[in-house]
């Protein structure tokens, strides 16, 4: 009779950490780009020697799970292909009339952020939010606020949502996405009355998220969206004519 069995080996303390920084990752407790404890520190709350963790490192940057950055630490990266973002970006910057066709793909994943981030984002992430908009009122007196509060108000309620795959297609396109927020609001802000549309519209988001509101959230999102969307054509034809 031939033996079906194989021989059980322990597993190496180093696969062990491995295992343990994927399932962090794909439960989304460790998030794109954010950055993982050093060799040291993670040796220490792991009960483990730092041979160990850093083989486990080893292991994880070959399979692309994380990366290294020369003298600022191992950060997790995306689960998903980044090798379209730049030359997209690039584009952007040059042609902003490509800012249509992102709006609409906005349309697509920020609704539903929006409606998923209504009854799962915690505490401490509306109140995130919250310093998001009161940032944003305080700088609209000043003529229009800083194009990284609006993207990271954006990429907040992504987060909020708690779904790995949601976030981890978000920070694909983040750099993309981050420059059609500030191209499109450094034309806003020339146009009477567009700030205050947009604060509007912030606020109406914000307040569906924290009344819990999925329905109302994914409207305000929507509201917003189209407003950028209707704008957009408008301001590049006469930019362009």
């Amino acid at each position: 009779m031939t033996n079906p069995f194989k021989p059980i080996r322990p597993k190496k303390i180093s696969e062990e950490i491995v295992g343990q920084i994927k399932e962090l990752i794909s439960r989304g407790q460790l998030k794109p780009g954010e950055r993982i404890p050093s060799e040291r520190d993670m040796a220490s709350m792991l009960g483990v020697s730092r041979p160990s963790v850093r083989e486990a490192i080893m292991v994880l940057e070959a399979m692309g799970l994380i990366e290294s950055r020369q003298g600022g630490g191992t950060f997790v990266r995306s689960l998903t292909e980044t090798s379209l973002a730049d030359p997209l970006t690039t584009m952007v910057e040059k042609d902003p009339r490509l800012l249509v066709s992102l709006v609409e793909v906005r349309m697509g994943l920020e609704t539903w952020s929006a409606f998923l981030a209504a009854s799962k984002a915690t505490e401490e992430e509306i109140e995130t939010l919250a310093g998001y908009i009161e940032e944003m009122e305080r700088q609209a007196g000043e003529g229009g606020w800083d194009p990284q509060v609006d993207a990271q108000f954006h990429y907040t309620i992504t987060m909020a949502t708690h779904n790995t795959i949601q976030l981890h297609i978000l920070d694909t396109i983040r750099g993309l996405f981050q420059a059609t927020i500030e191209v499109s609001l450094l034309e806003f802000y020339k146009r009477e009355g567009y700030l205050e549309s947009l604060l509007n519209q912030h606020r109406a988001i914000f307040e569906g998220l924290r009344q819990r509101n999925p329905e109302k959230a994914r409207e305000a999102m929507m509201e917003h969206l189209r407003f950028v969307q209707t704008k957009v054509p408008l301001i590049f034809k006469e930019k362009f004519s």
